[in-house]
């Protein structure tokens, strides 16, 4: 689970500006961390089958976000790939 002090920093290294809490991007990346931690829990959990459901959910809206960036602004799409290290 995210902590304050965590989704903080993550957003801190996406937002486009000061006050942005709610762009593609921003969203991109705390569920990008989301999908991580949920990944480790799996991991050490492997008959959690509501969590591995929330997971999917999780990794498709991520994938949404990105068609969206990839088709609006090409430019800040590759810049946030290679930010957080996704694969594309």
């Amino acid at each position: 689970m995210l902590t304050t002090k965590k989704k903080a920093a993550v957003i801190k290294v996406a937002a486009r500006h000061d006050t942005d809490t709610g762009s593609a991007d921003v969203q991109v990346a705390l569920l990008s961390k989301k999908i991580d931690e949920l990944a480790k829990h799996l991991k050490k959990n492997p008959k959690d089958v509501h969590s591995r459901r929330g997971l999917l959910q999780m990794v498709a809206d991520r994938r949404a976000h990105l068609r969206y960036l990839e088709t609006n602004n090409k430019r800040g799409y590759n810049a946030l790939i290679k930010k957080l290290g996704l694969k594309k």
